[in-house]
């Protein structure tokens, strides 16, 4: 069992363009929230968002899908939004990350899914759509990477993790402010601060930088570079929608469109924006998604 805290729902109130109704399963003895909207029976897009955001960064796009005949699940990662938070850092590891999502996506069932993965979301689902290949038909990337530790680290994330791990404050509605291209309104950011009362609830947060394998021998790396050999035989539809303003991901577009073969021949975008594309060109990003499930049905 872990020893954690559950932000008080009151913290949510009136939250700008987020009217979704919260649903909870529980995972490993946690409880998880998820964002569950449109019409259950049909095709499935799964939001996973990053690092130190939470289903709040896909608000704009989830309405999107479900008017375009998609159901949109969009879950809030252990440690963020209105998810349970571990309390102690050393209980965020990578492998219980993944297995928290498996059993998520398990538990509702879900198949014929198109993932939309960002930032940290790419990291997990990544790795879970090559793990439960027969639940996923199409992957769609914006701004993310799967790293094995053989890679140049970029400066720009050096910077980030020494940041995480030693600043005395960790302000996430100023960090997701820092990385986008517009200027989120101080209602924006006072929700992407609403899941962490204070700085006992932010451990999840900070342990993210610190999981990614930047080593060959980092927990983690080895799976990652197993699930590098299935993409490379990954023939399934796999997009890029990269943003024209990220430090830390610029050229990760480039490199799976040469390396998945289920990247040949399609469309790849390139949006304006930061890091958090959601939040800089969240129409285009949806409407990448939407043309690419509609022009390769299953």
């Amino acid at each position: 069992m872990y020893e954690s805290l559950r932000t008080p729902e009151s913290r949510f109130k009136n939250l700008p363009d987020y009217p979704f109704i919260p649903n909870y399963i529980d995972v490993d003895g946690l409880r998880m929230h998820y964002v569950d909207e449109g019409d259950k029976s049909a095709p499935p897009v799964l939001m996973l968002h990053g690092e130190p955001s939470w289903s709040y960064l896909y608000r704009h796009m989830i309405p999107l899908f479900t008017d375009a005949g998609f159901r949109a699940v969009a879950p809030d990662l252990i440690g963020f939004g209105k998810s349970d938070k571990p309390v102690k850092i050393e209980d965020y590891t990578y492998s219980r990350h993944v297995n928290w999502l498996k059993t998520f996506i398990e538990t509702l069932d879900l198949n014929d899914i198109t993932l939309i993965c960002q930032d940290w979301g790419a990291l997990l689902g990544l790795r879970i759509a090559t793990e439960m290949e027969s639940r996923f038909s199409r992957i769609v990337v914006g701004n993310g990477f799967l790293p094995t530790g053989e890679q140049k680290v970029p400066l720009a994330f050096q910077a980030w993790k020494s940041f995480a791990v030693y600043s005395p404050v960790f302000p996430v509605g100023m960090i997701l402010n820092a990385g986008t291209a517009r200027w989120l309104s101080r209602r924006e950011m006072a929700a992407y601060d609403a899941p962490f009362p204070s700085k006992a609830y932010k451990a999840g947060a900070r342990a993210f930088p610190k999981l990614v394998p930047v080593s060959p021998d980092h927990e983690g790396a080895v799976e990652n570079r197993e699930a590098w050999v299935k993409l490379g035989a990954w023939n399934k539809p796999f997009l890029t929608s990269f943003s024209d303003g990220d430090p830390i991901m610029r050229g990760g577009d480039r490199y799976f469109q040469s390396r998945v073969p289920g990247a040949k021949g399609l469309s790849h975008r390139t949006v304006r924006g930061g890091h958090f594309l959601q939040e800089d060109s969240p129409v285009e990003f949806a409407n990448a998604a939407i043309d690419l499930i509609r022009s390769t049905p299953n």
